[in-house]
C-alpha cells in the first residue's frame, strides 16, 4: 500500500503536535526553520517494512537526515535509530569546525558514523534531489538520484562490531527496533522535503 505522507503524517519528538515553531508547512514542502529549536519530525505511525521516497533541499554546508526504526523511549531520535545522512559535502567540507563533509562514513546519503556511500552523490545546494530508504527485514538500502549508494543488513556481525567501535555504543537501543518511527531530523539548518511517500506490505 502506498501513501503520502504530507504535514498531517507529522509531529514534534516526544510531542502531540506539529511543531510549527522549528519547522514550517509551505505548499508541498516541510522546510526546518533555520535557527529555530531543533524539534525533529516524528510519523505519527510505526512502521516494520517500507519504501519510504521523497526528495530533499539543502542550504550551503547543509546538514539533515532520515532515521527509522526510531524508539521514542530515547533522549534523542539518534540514539536509537538508524540515520541516512543528508548532506552538502562539498560547503559543510569548507566551514571551518565541520567534520563530517570530509569523512566518508558522515557524507551524504551515508548510514552515519558507521558505513560510507558509494558512489559519492553531490549536490548544489537549493537543489531537490530524488532520495529512498528501503527496509525489508535485516536488509537496508539507502538511494540517490537512483543508485543505490549503501546497503547492509543490520543483523551483520561487522556491522555489530563498527557499533561498539563508535559513539552508538553508549546507546543499548541503537538500531535494535524491528518497528519504529520514521524521522526527519532538524539540524538547524534550512532542510527541505517534499514529495514523501511511504509503501508497505499491508
Amino acid at each position: 500500500m502506498k501513501r503520502t505522507l504530507d504535514a498531517e503524517q507529522w509531529r514534534g519528538w516526544h510531542a502531540d503536535a506539529f511543531p510549527s515553531g522549528s519547522w514550517r508547512r509551505s505548499d508541498d514542502e516541510l522546510q526546518a526553520i533555520a535557527g529555530a529549536p531543533r524539534v525533529d519530525l516524528v510519523s505519527l505511525q510505526r512502521y516494520r517494512d517500507f519504501a519510504l521516497r521523497f526528495e530533499f533541499a539543502l542550504p550551503i554546508a547543509g546538514n539533515s537526515g532520515v532515521l527509522y526504526r526510531v524508539e521514542e523511549a530515547v533522549e534523542l531520535s539518534w540514539h536509537s535509530g538508524p540515520e541516512m545522512q543528508l548532506l552538502d559535502d562539498a560547503g559543510h567540507a569548507g566551514h571551518a569546525g565541520h567534520a563530517d563533509g570530509n569523512e566518508p562514513t558522515t557524507r551524504n546519503g551515508a548510514l552515519y558514523g558507521l558505513l560510507a556511500a558509494e558512489p559519492e552523490t553531490s549536490l548544489e545546494p537549493g537543489e531537490f534531489i530524488e532520495a529512498a530508504l528501503i527496509v525489508r527485514g535485516a536488509v537496508v538500502e539507502h538511494w540517490l538520484r537512483g543508485r543505490c549508494v549503501v546497503r547492509f543488513r543490520l543483523d551483520d556481525p561487522a556491522l555489530h562490531a563498527g557499533i561498539a567501535r563508535s559513539k552508538f555504543a553508549a546507546f543499548p537501543r541503537f538500531a535494535q527496533a524491528v518497528e519504529g518511527h520514521i524521522v526527519l531530523q532538524h539540524h538547524g539548518e534550512a532542510a527541505r522535503f517534499r514529495r514523501l511517500s511511504i509503501e508497505t506490505p499491508d
